[in-house]
């Protein structure tokens, strides 16, 4: 389990937009799948999207794929999360995570499954 910070936590009205940061140390992080994580307050934490090592290939998860984009950059060991119309129910604490693998639906199960450390996470909340 790799190092992460996560930044760009921010309080924004429904329809907002909000850019996620996630920072890794790992050293095979341009090696490996790259994903965002949620945990909305009473929830259990859920998968919102992954990115291949090179960027090729991204998963989305539920209404996500018409209203994230997902983006890293492996010069910098970054990772990105761009968020358009944010609705109330994208209130969470979002998360990032990497790992071996393919960027599945499976994957993002995978990580939710067997990642017993997070980040501190960045807080997002939508609300008028």
């Amino acid at each position: 389990q790799v190092p992460v910070v996560e930044s760009g936590e921010g309080s924004v009205q429904p329809g907002g937009s909000v850019r996620l940061s996630c920072k890794f140390s790992g050293l095979n992080f341009k090696n490996n799948v790259l994903g965002w994580f949620r945990q909305a307050p009473g929830k259990e934490r859920e998968g919102v999207s992954c990115i291949s090592y090179n960027g090729g290939r991204t998963t989305y998860l539920g209404d996500t794929r018409f209203r994230f984009t997902i983006s890293r950059d492996n010069a910098k060991n970054m990772l990105y999360l761009q968020m358009n119309s944010l609705k109330p129910e994208d209130t969470a604490t979002y998360y990032c995570a990497e790992d071996v693998g393919a960027c599945t639906e499976s994957w993002l199960t995978f990580i939710l499954s067997s990642r017993s450390h997070w980040g501190q996470g960045t807080q997002v909340t939508v609300s008028s």
